[in-house]
């Protein structure tokens, strides 16, 4: 110990280690330093650890077990040949000092002033423990055959009262001395019990896609098994009737059906089963509605023209069944004139009576449909 704390110091010039042998010796020093200033005394300053809880008899305050003090340590006497040591510490909440020594006899502390024991104490007999032989009942043994005699007796009716519990301990241990084969064994239970898990899953899972679902399965019981094959989910008819109504359908339906049989009603009600609507009657397109107008042309305008004046001359001179006779000729050649120039056919559009009671002048001028441009160079070119 002083080898390995002189290692690396300082060792003054005037150190010999003839005359002092070490350090300590050179510094009149002992080696456990202020541990040893009452050694003379035969006093030593150790680390004390208090054996059991204790309530201090200065501040009243509990005191734990595990609790550590600097004691002086001093031998008091000798129980046979094993000394007895006392210890004294200052409580550290407190200026009480508190006295403990050891008891060889009972291997435990004795606490001597200072402090009294929490009682937490019981008795090893009626605990069953194994207990210590005393002293003199080893003398009594070793001296007294007789004593001897009737100790093994009653040690032999122990042994034959412990003799079930013993044998129910030994089989338990029997049953864990194959480490290997109860290790394997387990793990291959375990093992089942994964793949049985995962089977499972997989199929809960395959459910819940199926049905679209994003909930948490709960595992099957034997009681929900029951339930679900007392349910019957089945049609009020079986195939084999439906089969028969349809064809007894078939046979009983008239071959030569006519369209005319069919009635609006029933063609509206099929309709309205498929959920389709009937298409909406298509309406007659009126030109002048849409803006789009006749452009005449230098020819047309001046027939349009000559047939105002003869229009004009028709409703204000005589009224003579032989002009108006002209009059109607020259109309209907303007008309067939004008419909062999327009690309459309005037038959395609239908007019409304409206339209039919409009001047000639009207009718003419929108058979054939060209945009109107009025405002552009046409107006200067007519």
């Amino acid at each position: 110990m002083g080898e390995r704390k002189g290692t690396n110091k300082y060792y003054p010039p005037d150190f010999d280690p003839a005359k002092h042998g070490s350090l300590n010796r050179y510094r009149n020093s002992h080696p456990l330093r202020e541990r040893a200033r009452k050694l003379s005394q035969g006093i030593l300053i150790i680390r004390f650890e208090m054996p059991y809880n204790i309530w201090c008899d200065g501040c009243k305050n509990h005191i734990g077990m595990g609790v550590r003090y600097n004691a002086e340590k001093q031998k008091v006497g000798n129980y046979y040949t094993t000394p007895i040591y006392r210890f004294k510490m200052k409580c550290h909440l407190c200026v009480n000092y508190i006295e403990m020594q050891t008891d060889p006899a009972n291997c435990d502390y004795v606490i001597v002033s200072g402090a009294r024991r929490k009682e937490e104490r019981w008795d090893m007999n009626e605990n069953e423990q194994i207990l210590t032989t005393e002293h003199e009942q080893k003398q009594r043994l070793e001296t007294d055959s007789m004593y001897r005699l009737e100790h093994g007796a009653a040690d032999k009716a122990k042994l034959q009262k412990a003799v079930p519990s013993l044998s129910e301990l030994q089989e338990a241990q029997s049953a864990w001395r194959d480490d290997f084969a109860i290790n394997s064994l387990l793990r291959s239970k375990f093992r089942e019990e994964k793949k049985q898990i995962k089977e499972e899953e997989e199929k809960d899972q395959a459910l819940l896609r199926k049905t679209s679902l994003d909930i948490q399965l709960v595992p099957e019981t034997d009681e929900d098994r029951k339930l679900a094959s007392l349910l019957k989910f089945r049609s009020l008819e079986s195939y084999e009737e439906k089969q028969k109504k349809k064809r007894s359908e078939i046979s009983n339906r008239s071959w030569f059906s006519s369209t005319a049989d069919v009635s609006p009603t029933t063609a509206g009600n099929s309709l309205k089963k498929l959920s389709i609507r009937p298409k909406a009657s298509v309406t007659a397109i009126n030109p002048i509605s849409l803006g789009v107008v006749r452009r005449p042309s230098k020819e047309e305008s001046k027939g349009e023209e000559v047939l105002a004046k003869s229009l004009g001359s028709c409703v204000n001179g005589p009224k003579e069944e032989h002009v108006n006779e002209k009059c109607q000729h020259k109309k209907e050649n303007v008309g067939s004139r004008e419909r062999e120039n327009c690309p459309l056919q005037p038959d395609s559009i239908s007019a409304s009576p409206a339209q039919d009671q409009m001047p000639t002048t009207s009718t003419t001028s929108s058979s054939c449909l060209v945009p109107d441009y009025s405002d552009s160079s046409s107006d200067t070119e007519g």
